[in-house]
């Protein structure tokens, strides 16, 4: 009896599977139209979502591959000197070692150097590398970078030894093999041995080197100077490391090694130095938080969190928008189905059964629409890379969650744009349907409107935010820097040339179109020596001053205006001794300039006058404020850094030209690294200008998906109102009234969500220009233009629908349904 039973049961459950299945297919059927309407939105928002998480993912990706990545740590240095605070990844070359003996919870350390673009040959060719670095011995221990070929122990443990990714191996060896290979590197042609053969270093790892030397390579690596921060250095901590004692290890640190340098250079005890506000100190950075931690300067690799939050923020009021359109959809066309949902009712069918028919009708919605959603980031992700500059990709099985993760956002999708319309639905009363009636139809008019005030809202927040954030990067483009920064061209590796600089000067200046040349050992956009100093009668404070070397042309060839005093004259000898500041050091420093005596650390004997004061002019991103700077005189013993050129407009392809061929001249053939100085500065805003971009796309998709919404909507209610255009017509209505009259509702809608939108947009933009010194205001047209642009979709969106139902023959219409 029981076998019996549970045969009926079985069989009843799989009848009732059937008919639930066959039900919910004529149901989709019934939607007609707006089925595709539902999961072209559904698709379009699915595949901008997973978009966006992809990239998110990747973000977050960085360096999590490394074996030991919880036990590695990266030391930043956090200093404040005289008021200036400094929190950069540049560190002293003794600290790793010192940190290995003195601190029990260090496990090993690890030296890297980042240079700049080199040049590389191998026989008679010549090759341009862009990620070169010098790491100490342990680098194959810490990072899980597989090498090919070579001993991970030993491949960087002798001086000119040098590993190549497999990239450059191919590149500069083709098919044959590499090791113990010589090549030369730099302009000096320094002969380095190949020792080993690394896999490509991931996309997803905070640095990319495409060779690396050992540190023993470099003249410094064995330096005792604790004051000079130059290198990278991480520690492996042991497994049982308790980090919570590290600041004190620090503070040791600070005091047996720090201490005796500021007492030598300073002349006060490290107590001192502390009690008059200065502060030094190291600090413990995680490997895997390194990427996304833009707070500390001179990074590899980093970008701002704060756009994971923001892009994630819109993937889901993009979906928001897209499940809105749904809901909308479903609950205008609820009189469709009331007498389906009735005679449900009357044969036995139960409010949950109805709620679960309704909510699989979704779910294979957005199935379907996840298929198309896949298509379509098929079809739109190498754009996006493009965009972005990465090389992101779906790997649908290769990676785990990336199929669960689609499934689960089916789920969600389903469930969150499925439950109003099976609620609602569900409740009609069989009695009252079936005669015709749906008590609840102004109630479903209001929630519709509600969601496309919500939607309309969302839109405006998009285009004004994408507005707004367009025009913070224009100001940083197009802001004056107090400098011009046009027709410049800047050679890098002046020391390529030793001391023949004066003569290539003078041979470049005799260029045609060539207006001045000058030799400096920074540029704007990159500074490379922050220094300490004294000033005489204020032993206890230290200065940090971005340092500058410059010639007697710098000014006249960068545009930068004197405030206050005068420049080096190359008839006054005792000017190579003096200083130049700008008013950022005066006025933060509170100097009387021309009182002042400077003092190098390095030569406490001697002080040195200022005798001019130069005008702020921008050295590093808008980002960050003015700090203090000092120009100082380049002698002849220093030949490194850079060459400046400024040419007149439209010379540029015959200035370019002759100064390759007197580059090579004086440089036995050695290519000429070269950049123009407007497109290096604005690199430093390319995040904003990617994630701009990425904005626009995205609000458009956004606005595309709000306005099928808003499309189908619109058509459905002209449907229902087919007969009252007709008696409207007919007693003389013209087109223009009746697009009036279909209009103004939608108008009143768009200026609602403009109220709801505009505290938002005002609230969120300003939280955003904070992160920027300077900064654009918020302007009225800021806001304005959003609520025109969304007027004038709405209005897109709906006329054509409204002027072709607005012309039907009145006789037509009046036999409607």
């Amino acid at each position: 009896m029981f076998l019996i039973n549970t045969c009926c049961i079985n069989k009843y459950h799989e009848n009732m599977i059937r008919h639930f299945i066959k039900f919910s297919l004529r149901a989709l059927q019934r939607q007609g139209s707006y089925v595709a309407i539902n999961v072209l939105g559904l698709a379009i928002g699915m595949a901008c979502t997973l978009i966006i998480a992809l990239f998110i993912v990747h973000e977050l990706s960085y360096d999590q591959y490394h074996e030991h990545k919880d036990r590695i740590y990266r030391i930043g240095l956090h200093g404040i000197f005289s008021g200036q605070e400094v929190r950069a990844a540049y560190t002293a070359s003794p600290l790793g070692e010192a940190l290995v003996n003195d601190v029990p919870e260090v496990e090993s350390f690890l030296r890297m150097n980042a240079w700049d673009e080199i040049i590389v040959q191998v026989e008679d060719q010549f090759f341009v590398e862009q990620d070169f670095f010098e790491a100490d011995s342990t680098f194959f221990d810490f990072f899980s970078i597989a090498l090919l070929s070579g001993c991970p122990q030993s491949a960087l443990t002798e001086p000119l030894s040098l590993v190549l990714s497999e990239d450059v191996a191919h590149r500069l060896f083709g098919d044959e093999d590499p090791m113990d290979q010589m090549i030369r590197v730099g302009s000096q042609g320094t002969s380095y041995r190949v020792t080993g053969v690394m896999e490509n270093i991931p996309e997803n790892t905070h640095f990319h080197a495409g060779m690396i030397s050992s540190f023993t390579s470099n003249p410094r690596s064995s330096d005792n100077q604790w004051l000079s921060n130059s290198f990278f250095t991480y520690v492996k901590m042991h497994p049982e490391a308790d980090l919570r004692v590290m600041d004190d290890r620090f503070t040791e640190i600070i005091v047996k090694y720090i201490g005796p340098e500021v007492r030598r250079y300073m002349g006060i005890d490290i107590d001192e130095f502390v009690a008059a506000g200065n502060r030094y100190n190291y600090f413990l950075q995680p490997l895997t938080g390194i990427h996304l931690d833009p707070s500390v300067e001179h990074q590899l690799n980093s970008n701002d969190p704060r756009y994971l939050w923001i892009f994630g923020a819109i993937g889901l009021l993009i979906l928001i928008i897209a499940s809105i359109n749904f809901m909308n959809l479903s609950t205008a066309q609820a009189t469709k189905r009331t007498k389906e949902v009735g005679m449900k009712k009357v044969i036995g069918s139960s409010r949950g059964m109805l709620i679960g028919q309704f909510i699989t009708e979704t779910v294979i919605l957005s199935l379907i629409a996840l298929v198309l959603a896949i298509l379509i980031i098929e079809l739109t992700l190498p754009l996006v890379n493009d965009l972005l500059s990465l090389q992101l990709s779906m790997q649908y099985f290769r990676t785990w969650y990336i199929i669960p993760g689609m499934l689960l956002l089916v789920l969600i999708v389903g469930l969150f744009a499925g439950s109003y319309p099976a609620f609602y639905l569900s409740a009609f009363n069989p009695g009252t349907v079936l005669k015709g009636k749906n008590g609840s139809g102004k109630q479903n008019i209001a929630l519709r409107r509600a969601l496309t005030i919500m939607q309309f809202a969302i839109s405006i927040v998009l285009i004004s935010g994408s507005v707004i954030m367009y025009r913070q990067l224009d100001f940083m483009l197009q802001k004056d820097l107090g400098f011009d920064k046009e027709n410049l061209l800047v050679i890098r590796q002046a020391h390529a040339i030793g001391n023949q600089v004066d003569a290539f000067k003078t041979e470049v200046q005799g260029i045609p179109g060539v207006i001045s040349v000058s030799a400096s050992t920074a540029v704007p956009g990159r500074s490379n020596n922050n220094n300490g100093y004294m000033i005489r009668g204020r032993d206890d404070e230290s200065f940090l001053m971005q340092t500058n070397w410059v010639d007697y042309d710098y000014l006249e060839t960068y545009g930068i205006q004197l405030a206050d005093g005068r420049f080096f004259d190359p008839e006054l000898l005792t000017d190579r001794e003096a200083f130049i500041l700008n008013q950022s050091a005066v006025n933060n420093y509170r100097l009387d300039p021309f009182t002042t005596r400077i003092v190098n650390p390095l030569d406490l004997e001697n002080s040195y006058p200022v005798i001019g004061v130069v005008q702020d002019y921008h050295f590093e991103s808008l980002r960050q404020d003015i700090g203090p700077a000092v120009l100082r005189y380049k002698n002849e013993d220093i030949n490194w850094g850079y060459i400046s050129i400024r040419f007149e407009p439209g010379m540029i392809r015959r200035v370019v030209e002759e100064t390759e061929q007197l580059w090579a001249t004086f440089t036995s053939n050695n290519p000429m690294l070269y950049f123009f100085l407007d497109e290096d500065f604005n690199r430093f805003y390319r995040e904003e200008e990617q994630n701009a971009r990425l904005s626009v796309v995205f609000t458009l998709l956004a606005i595309i998906i709000a306005s099928m919404g808003l499309y189908g909507l619109t058509a459905f209610s002209l449907q229902q109102r087919i007969r009252e255009i007709g008696i409207r017509k007919t007693f003389g209505a013209s087109i223009s009234n009746i697009w009036y009259i279909i209009c103004k509702d939608v108008m009143v809608l768009v200026g609602i969500a403009t109220i709801v939108s505009w505290p938002l947009v005002y609230w969120i933009a300003g939280n955003w220009l904070q992160n920027y010194q300077y900064r654009i205001s918020m302007q009225p047209s800021d806001f304005l233009l959003g609520f025109v642009l969304a007027v004038i979709i709405a209005l897109s969106t709906i006329s054509y629908r409204v002027i072709r139902t607005a012309s039907m023959n009145p006789s037509i219409s009046l036999r409607y349904e």
